[in-house]
C-alpha cells in the first residue's frame, strides 16, 4: 500500500482532515521561522511508493488451509462478543462451523442456534454439560462474563478443545497462570482475544518499529478515550460497573492497551511500575437536583448528556438497533417498546448518579522496562471519541505516532514524514456497528487458521506473553490501591515464577 510522504515546500498549505463522524475541517499548516537559520517547512506531497516490506502489513495469509474441512467450534457465551465472533462462520462457512451453543439466556441461545443452524442436541444451559460430553468440535469461544472465564478454559482445555478466550484471561493473576498452565499441559492453542493486536493497522506500528524506522525506542505515550455515553453504558449502569460482580477498570477495558505497550516494549522486561486513578463524577453526591432515580421518570433528563433516553431510545426510533441498544434487551430483540420496558425496570435505565458502580473513570500507569524504556498510558472516561486510541513512540531516530486511523512516522536525519495505512480484508457487514472495527474479524480469521492449519504462528495473544502483560496489569492496580511504586514478578507474583 503507497504510504503518503512529507517533503519540503516553501508555500504554505491548506488541508483538509476527516474524522471518524464525518466532520471536515480546514486549516493553513504555518512556517516556522527562526531569527538565526530558517527551518524547512513540512507540508503533503503526492503519494510515493515506501519499501514493499513497510508499506504491506506482515500477515500471515491461511491460503493453504481454506482448502481444508471447516473448523467447528462451539460458542459459551451467546452475548455480545460470542454473537461478533460467531459471525465469521456466516461469511466464511468453508473455513469455519459453529456446532454448538452453551448460554443460560433461551432468547441468546435460540437467536445463534437459528443463525447457524446448529442442531438441538448441541445446545446447552450450562458449559459443564460441554465438559460431560465426548469431544465434538475442534474449538471453543468462551466469551462468558470475566469472573466466570478461569473454569470453562481449564475444564475445556483439559477436554482437549482449542481455545479461543475474551479478555482479560480472569480477574486473578492465579486464575491467569492456571490456564497458561492447563493450555501448554493439554497441548492445545490458547488464543486471547487481545483484537487490537490483529489490527491491520496497528500490527503495522509492530512491523515498522521491529525494521528500525526510529531507531532505539526511547519512550511510549498511549492514550484510550473511552467515550462519555460508552462508559456511561459498560461502566457505570453496565456489566463491569462493579469490581466485586466483575474486574477493576483497567483490567476490564484496558488490558487491551497495557498488553499493545508490553508488545511494542519488543520482548524487555517491565521492571517496575506506578499508577493512579479514581472514581470521579458518578457518584451519589453530584446527582442533579430533581434528579429522579430513573431516566424516563427525570425532570432534569433532557439536561444530561447521560441520559439514557438520549443513548438508547433515541437511537432505536431512528431504526438503529445495533449496539449499544442490542445489548440492553435480554429476551427479546431491540424495538421501541422493548427498549422502553427495558429503561423502565433494568439496570440501562437508572441515572448514572444513583449506580452502585465503583470502578476508575480515569487511570494513568508509568512503566519502566529493561534498557532505560519508558512507557505512560491513561484511560479517560470523558470522551468525545469512543477507544480511538492515541499513540505516540519516540526513537533515536524518528517519532512515530497513530491518531487512531493512520500512521505517521517523521525521520530526524531527513526531515520528513511519511504515512502508512493498512488495508483489511474484513467483509462488508462484518461488524454490524459493533466491536473493535477490523481487529475482531482479523482476530477470528487469524485463530481459525492456526487450528485449521496446526501452526499456531498464526495466533499473536498465545499464552504465555499474554500472562505477562495481564500480570502487568495486575501490578498496576496493586500501586494504585496501595499508593506505592511496584517492582514487577515480587511479592504476589512469585508463586508463579515457574511459567
Amino acid at each position: 500500500m503507497p504510504a503518503v510522504a512529507d517533503s519540503s515546500s516553501s508555500t504554505p498549505r491548506s488541508y483538509i482532515l476527516e474524522t471518524a463522524q464525518g466532520e471536515r475541517y480546514s486549516r493553513n499548516r504555518r512556517h516556522l521561522q527562526s531569527t538565526h537559520k530558517p527551518i524547512t517547512p513540512i507540508s503533503e506531497s503526492p503519494d510515493q511508493v515506501a519499501p514493499k516490506d513497510l508499506a504491506h502489513s506482515v500477515l500471515k495469509r491461511p491460503q493453504a488451509v481454506t482448502m481444508a474441512p471447516p473448523v467447528e467450534v462451539i460458542i459459551v457465551g451467546a452475548g455480545s462478543r460470542g454473537v461478533t465472533y460467531s459471525r465469521f462462520a456466516t461469511f466464511h462457512p468453508e473455513r469455519m462451523r459453529v456446532v454448538g451453543v452453551a448460554d443460560p439466556s433461551i432468547f441468546a441461545r435460540e437467536k445463534l442456534q437459528r443463525e447457524h443452524k446448529v442442531a438441538d442436541h448441541n445446545i446447552f444451559t450450562d458449559w459443564h454439560d460441554i465438559v460431560e460430553r465426548e469431544k465434538f468440535a475442534d474449538a471453543v469461544f468462551i466469551c462468558t462474563p470475566d469472573r466466570h472465564h478461569k473454569d470453562p478454559a481449564v475444564a475445556l482445555a483439559k477436554k482437549g478443545y482449542h481455545i479461543l478466550l475474551e479478555k482479560p484471561m480472569a480477574t486473578t493473576a492465579e486464575d491467569c497462570s492456571e490456564i497458561v498452565r492447563t493450555s501448554i499441559e493439554s497441548g492445545v492453542m490458547l488464543a486471547v482475544c487481545h483484537a487490537l493486536r490483529y489490527d491491520p493497522v496497528i500490527h503495522k506500528i509492530k512491523v515498522l518499529l521491529d525494521s528500525g524506522v526510529v531507531g532505539d525506542v526511547a519512550h511510549i505515550q498511549h492514550f484510550e478515550p473511552v467515550g462519555f455515553f460508552h462508559f456511561a453504558h459498560s461502566f457505570v449502569r453496565g456489566n463491569w460497573r462493579n469490581e466485586a460482580e466483575s474486574s477493576f477498570a483497567l483490567l476490564a477495558k484496558s488490558c487491551h492497551d497495557i498488553d499493545l505497550i508490553h508488545h511494542w516494549a519488543g520482548g524487555r522486561s517491565c521492571l517496575k511500575v506506578s499508577s493512579f486513578g479514581a472514581l470521579n463524577h458518578f457518584c451519589k453526591e453530584n446527582k442533579p437536583q430533581g434528579a429522579a432515580d430513573r431516566c424516563l421518570d427525570c425532570s432534569v433528563e433532557t439536561s444530561c448528556p447521560y441520559s439514557a433516553s438520549k443513548i438508547y431510545l433515541d437511537r432505536v426510533k431512528q431504526g438503529y438497533v445495533d449496539w449499544p441498544v442490542s445489548v440492553i434487551c435480554s429476551s427479546s430483540l431491540p424495538d421501541i417498546e422493548s427498549v422502553t420496558e427495558a429503561l423502565k425496570s433494568g439496570p440501562y435505565g437508572r441515572c448514572v448518579y444513583q449506580c452502585d458502580n465503583d470502578v476508575c473513570t480515569n487511570q494513568v500507569v508509568n512503566m519502566e522496562f529493561e534498557g532505560g524504556l519508558t512507557a505512560a498510558f491513561t484511560m479517560v472516561a470523558f470522551t468525545e471519541e469512543i477507544c480511538q486510541r492515541k499513540t505516540t513512540i519516540y526513537g533515536s531516530k524518528g517519532e512515530l505516532s497513530f491518531n487512531g486511523h493512520e500512521i505517521r512516522v517523521f525521520d530526524f536525519l531527513s526531515g520528513m514524514g511519511t504515512r502508512y495505512r493498512a488495508e483489511s480484508s474484513m467483509p462488508v457487514g462484518f461488524q454490524m456497528g459493533g466491536g473493535h472495527s477490523r481487529a475482531d474479524y482479523h482476530l477470528v480469521e487469524a485463530f481459525i487458521s492456526a487450528v485449521g492449519s496446526g501452526d499456531a504462528s498464526f495466533i499473536r495473544s498465545g499464552a504465555e506473553e499474554t500472562l505477562l502483560s495481564h500480570k502487568l496489569v495486575f501490578d498496576a492496580e496493586r500501586s494504585r490501591l496501595e499508593s506505592k511504586v511496584v517492582f514487577c514478578g515480587t511479592d504476589q507474583h512469585q508463586s508463579d515464577s515457574r511459567l
